[in-house]
């Protein structure tokens, strides 16, 4: 029962969380408001205003959520301001097409979608389950009960004025379409047939061992057709320095016995979820108290599988290691092949005392960077690697080694307009750190977003046609190859005649990623279109030149398929009215006016203070 004590628990929790995704979801009355005195619009789309209270609002919200997954970086603040500013432009470009079609929603609507259509979010809330399914019942007393607030009914009624026009919006621009069995049966037998494959990879460097020529003409005729591919991000190249953070055996060891402290803890009267809530590194159910749902044998990785089956119900484990760190795991119910189980996640961690002996020596090594350099100052330092022209941008954000390193590109941004300024540079960087490393940089160059100029892009042009004349002789070299197999000559031997051996793929579906073959190209329907046994057609794909001999195939259960085909096409027509939706909203903003001030209030700011 709802009322009962437990229910008195949940409720606020309930509360928290509902009100939590109603931020998120509802946005449109803050649009276009009123604005107090001395506040601005942080931009318009078609002359509606998004003001600075709902922006601020929405990356507020954004904000606090992240916060509930870890630390927010730089990167991650950066790219949640910009989520913010795209949700509010789309819900700005959804209310006005609303407003045009007439589309609006009556109480009785309303009404009856808060009693038959609960919230996603309410599915998984256990107080709603009946037998570990939603019971709508339950939701319907729930709603009708004294623990339904005045507070949450209005926050009920918002999301529903705002989610039924859109879901009516999506239905007219949906509307005549149609997924057929054939398409379904299609997609069904993409997803689930395989094929297991023998090939021969061309190698294109041993074939044309000197570099072709490429000439001026060419390379600008690249750049005039590609211009798309030249526009850039925000940038910098860097020196680097960096001490990986290693995780040692000792490290290993340290973090066993933490996971043992906290088996005591728990054989001691702790309960296991409130252990979980406060230690656990699993971000995605430490709240729920490690709760992993239910299972099925081979789901999880080898280490955590044999523990989850072999582990009495209601005991908590030894530690099991996996590569995600130590666990300590419980099992609530096992029926057959199934599992229901809670479990505690310590990562592996540096020693404390270890990374700041590391910083203090990056931090030795910058100060003497200041005057000398950070190439000779990290030279012959025990642990230390040094690289030079290293990329980073606000696309690609990765230093080899590193990580993610958008502390490096801030601090580039920071020394580039320092030194247009006309102030002394800072030279290296501070001690900066990602889970990976400990690293220093040292600027080489900066670059703001916009398009690459001929000049810097001329390289990777030529590189880029050089790989595909070294490939376009590969195609010929393998329809010579080819012409051999159907002369009579096996693969295997006129693989062997080049030097090249016959590797095996499989078995692999139409559409999955093959890490070797590549996805849903030339050589993949080679394996899936050519007969059993018999090489197929040259096969040019981005990763090379191939021949291809499929050695077997299976088929989708066509038995299956009927039994699902009504779930399949549900999900479908789900997943083309969203794509339909995205597409949409692509195009009316490529037509509608919309003035992001975003950059030049942060300017205005930044010298009023």
């Amino acid at each position: 029962m709802i009322r009962s004590t437990a229910g008195k628990v949940i409720v606020p929790l309930l509360m928290l969380f509902f009100l939590g995704w109603m931020v998120l979801e509802i946005g449109m009355d803050a649009l276009g408001g009123g604005l107090a005195a001395g506040s601005r619009n942080v931009g318009s789309v078609n002359g509606d205003p998004i003001t600075a209270l709902a922006y601020n609002e929405r990356y507020n919200a954004l904000y606090q959520q992240a916060q509930q997954q870890g630390e927010v970086t730089d990167e991650t603040a950066r790219r949640l301001q910009d989520e913010a500013w795209e949700q509010l432009v789309q819900e700005t470009l959804m209310r006005q097409e609303l407003e045009r079609r007439g589309i609006g929603v009556s109480d009785r609507e309303v009404l009856w979608a808060a009693r038959n259509l609960p919230h996603p979010s309410f599915a998984q809330q256990e107080i709603f389950l009946t037998n570990g399914r939603f019971d709508i019942n339950k939701y319907r007393e729930f709603l009708a009960g004294p623990t339904m607030s005045a507070e949450m009914f209005t926050q009920l009624e918002q999301y529903y004025r705002a989610q039924l026009p859109q879901e009516k919006l999506t239905r007219q621009l949906t509307a005549g379409r149609y997924l057929s069995d054939t398409e379904l049966w299609r997609a069904y037998q993409d997803r689930t047939e395989t094929a297991t494959a023998d090939f021969v990879q061309l190698d294109l460097t041993k074939l044309v061992p000197k570099d072709p020529a490429v000439t001026d003409a060419e390379v600008r005729r690249y750049y005039e057709a590609n211009r798309d591919r030249f526009r850039r991000s925000e940038g910098a190249r860097v020196k680097v320095a960096y001490i990986p953070l290693t995780i040692t055996e000792a490290d290993r060891q340290a973090t066993v016995q933490r996971a043992r402290a906290l088996k005591a803890e728990i054989a001691g009267g702790a309960d296991f979820a409130e252990v979980a809530a406060a230690n656990s590194d699993d971000e995605s159910n430490k709240d729920q108290g490690g709760d992993l749902g239910a299972f099925t044998r081979g789901q999880m990785v080898p280490a955590f599988d044999s523990a989850a089956f072999a582990l009495p119900v209601g005991q908590v484990s030894d530690p099991v290691i996996t590569q995600f760190g130590v666990h300590l795991l419980r099992v609530d119910e096992r029926t057959g092949e199934t599992v229901k189980a809670r479990h505690i996640l310590l990562n592996f961690e540096k020693n404390v005392a270890d990374v700041d002996r590391l910083e203090t020596q990056l931090d030795a090594i910058a100060e003497a960077g200041l005057t000398r350099g950070l190439k000779a100052a990290a030279a012959g330092q025990p642990n230390v690697t040094f690289r030079e022209g290293i990329e980073v941008s606000a696309d690609n954000p990765m230093i080899p080694g590193v990580g993610p390193a958008i502390a490096a590109l801030n601090w580039a941004q920071e020394e580039s307009a320092n030194r247009a300024a006309g102030d002394d540079p800072i030279r290296v960087s501070e001690v900066l750190e990602t889970a990976d490393a400990l690293y220093l940089v040292e600027l080489e160059n900066y670059h703001p977003a916009g398009d690459t100029p001929l000049a810097e892009a001329t390289p990777s042009i030529r590189q880029q046609l050089v790989y595909d004349k070294r490939r376009e002789a590969g195609r010929a070299e393998a329809e010579k190859m080819l012409g051999e197999v159907r002369a009579g000559r096996t693969l295997e031997q006129v693989a062997q005649a080049r030097g090249l051996t016959v590797q095996r793929a499989g078995p692999f579906t139409r559409v999955e990623s093959n890490p070797t073959l590549g996805q849903a190209n030339a050589a993949v329907g080679a394996a899936f279109g050519t007969p059993i046994g018999q090489v197929g057609p040259v096969a040019v794909t981005p990763a090379g030149v191939f021949l291809v001999r499929p050695v077997a195939r299976t088929a989708a259960d066509r038995a299956t398929f009927e039994r699902e085909k009504a779930s399949l096409r549900q999900q479908g027509m789900q997943a083309m009215q969203q794509d339909l939706l995205r597409q949409w909203i692509t195009n009316v903003r490529q037509d509608a006016e919309i003035k992001d001030n975003r950059a030049k209030l942060a300017a205005q700011a930044a010298r009023a203070s």
